[in-house]
């Protein structure tokens, strides 16, 4: 008689418990910085113009747009690459998908954010 032996994990519970407490604290970490920002934030607003403020504040996140944009094209063309080379075709869909995404990103800072900012200072005004 033949008997099939099976690996079974006991330490299972044990390690979807660390996972769970690890996602707990990296949740209130983020948590917990993202109100100390927004301290930072209300303190310095006081002596900051708003609309100097809006236009700094859109630069920056126009330019992580564009450079979030940037990475995923490269990204995107490397997998296409790859994909070529391997004779893979769905690495050739991800790496397309991946550089369409990031031109649509770039288009998208460069389209919106100047949009964004006339609303924004508008709205002050």
């Amino acid at each position: 008689m033949i008997t099939k032996i099976t690996k079974t994990n006991p330490d299972k519970k044990q390690q979807h418990a660390s996972t769970v407490r690890a996602k707990k604290v990296i949740a209130v970490v983020f948590s917990a910085l993202t109100m100390v920002a927004m301290g930072i934030t209300s303190v310095f607003a006081a002596d900051i113009d708003p609309s100097g403020f809006i236009k700094t504040s859109m630069t920056v996140l126009k330019a992580v747009i564009c450079l979030i944009g940037a990475g995923l094209g490269v990204w995107g063309v490397v997998n296409l690459i790859e994909g070529y080379g391997s004779d893979n075709a769905g690495a050739k869909s991800q790496g397309m998908k991946q550089a369409c995404a990031g031109i649509g990103l770039i288009v998208l800072a460069f389209l919106i954010i100047p949009v964004l900012e006339g609303m924004f200072t508008q709205a002050i005004a």
